[in-house]
């Protein structure tokens, strides 16, 4: 069967030409024959065919917006009657009593849920393998294809599935993205709901899609949100103020010259369509300490129900800092403050800021589980160190692809920025520069090997 963007295929089981079932039967194909890439937890196969058989049998079949389209749920938000192991041995294997509110939008909107995606323990750190095994990145499957929503990702970019889901607390959908030639967003505080962990990362974790086409993500958004005009971006009408910045945030970051090209290179296209751009210093907070209380703190408040000795070392140290963090009064909210009104400053010259995603590529994959906290966190600050700025702030904020790293054999992005809008309208910008750019710069859909 060939390869359908998710719009192709709702569009085909609306209009009668494919049926839900078939749909799945296929994206069970490929998911079985993807197997050796880890990306997945559990596989809902026979489940997943009873739920296409009801879609195909629904009465207003016609009007669903996900007529049919198989979808990958991370493995950190409830999908009912699976288990949410959420990439720990010290979680419960119980069935989830009911669906995530997400997971409800996108079955009304006659979704199929094929397959629950892994992650690393509790989603903390940018790689994904754990107890429970390791997800290779398909462009390349010596390294990592990121975290934690990288079992998503890779499901995704080996076309065992047309979209995912997952989630953001530090750069969670845009690292794999990135990784993994993909398109992720992030969207601002409030557009998606959240209910993440306990108190998703004190507010710093949204939900958000994974997708091969900016249309796709457009529409998985749209679902997620609860906002149909979000589904059909729009290339800009008029020329847009775009900031470029390639500075690295911190003095323990150095910028990769190909992912610097990735950068320079998507900034001489949108120049070349008429775009207002300017290479720029962005003021970066020089205090890591209130973003990284929060991914302490935020880890802490999620392990606190578990058995720490089920726990890995890396997660036992990183919620042992977030308590501390607690009882130091690290949390308080005027730095965070601070931060938004010198970036509200900035934003007033411009009406989006480009960056790099990414600022090495992933690193090699293999038992980063099992390494100290140590090396996990260096591995993380050093190669992305770009996405997490966004979270503190609760902006919204996308990857796209951007070109090709030849060295480490896996593709390159840039990170689209916007200031929060109300209605879902700084979302919609960035999912408009990115029609465009997909346009003036089109990427492979899926990873070589996988496209039939």
């Amino acid at each position: 069967m060939t390869l359908l963007t998710a719009v192709e295929s709702a569009a085909a089981v609306r209009s009668g030409t494919l049926t839900a079932v078939d749909a799945t039967r296929a994206a069970l194909a490929r998911i079985e024959a993807g197997a050796p890439l880890g990306a997945f937890q559990v596989v809902r196969a026979e489940r997943a065919l009873a739920e296409a058989a009801a879609v195909d049998a629904r009465a207003d079949l016609s009007a669903l917006s996900l007529a049919g389209v198989p979808i990958a749920i991370k493995d950190n938000i409830p999908v009912a009657g699976e288990p949410m192991r959420d990439g720990s041995a010290a979680t419960s294997a119980a069935p989830q009593s009911a669906d995530h509110e997400l997971v409800a939008r996108l079955r009304a909107a006659g979704a199929i849920v094929v397959g629950i995606t892994r992650v690393p323990e509790l989603c903390v750190f940018g790689t994904t393998d754990s107890v429970y095994g390791l997800t290779r990145n398909p462009w390349n499957p010596e390294r990592a294809p990121g975290g934690s929503s990288g079992g998503s990702a890779a499901a995704v970019a080996s076309g065992q599935v047309p979209f995912a889901h997952g989630n953001d607390g530090m750069g969670s959908v845009r690292i794999p993205a990135a990784n993994c030639g993909l398109v992720g967003i992030k969207p601002g505080k409030g557009l998606v709901p959240q209910d993440i962990g306990v108190d998703a990362w004190l507010g710093m974790s949204e939900n958000g899609p994974l997708a091969t086409t900016v249309a796709d993500a457009a529409l998985l958004l749209s679902v997620m949100a609860g906002r149909p005009g979000l589904a059909s971006p729009v290339e800009p009408s008029k020329p847009l103020r775009i900031a470029i910045a390639a500075g690295e945030p911190s003095p323990l970051v150095s910028l990769d010259p190909e992912w610097r090209r990735g950068l320079a290179e998507t900034a001489d296209a949108l120049r070349g369509a008429g775009h207002l751009v300017t290479e720029v210093t962005f003021p970066y907070d020089p205090n890591p300490l209130p973003l990284l209380a929060r991914w302490f703190a935020g880890t802490a408040t999620d392990a606190e129900m578990l058995d720490p000795a089920r726990l890995e070392r890396r997660v036992r140290v990183h919620a042992r800092l977030g308590r501390i963090a607690r009882r130091a009064g690290l949390l308080k909210d005027a730095p965070v403050d601070r931060l938004r009104a010198r970036v509200h400053g900035f934003f007033a010259d411009y009406d989006l800021l480009l960056t790099p995603t990414l600022a090495q590529p992933g690193p090699v994959a293999g038992g980063w589980h099992e390494r100290g906290w140590w090396a996990n966190m260096i591995s993380n600050i050093r190669y992305a160190p770009y996405p997490s700025t966004w979270n503190l702030l609760g902006w919204p904020a996308a990857s796209i692809p951007a070109g090709w790293h030849a060295t480490a054999k896996v593709p390159l992005a840039v990170q689209i920025i916007a200031e929060p809008k109300p209605d879902g309208a700084a979302e919609a910008l960035i999912l408009s520069l990115a029609s465009q750019l997909e346009r003036l710069r089109p990427w492979p859909r899926i990873a070589p090997g996988f496209a039939e």
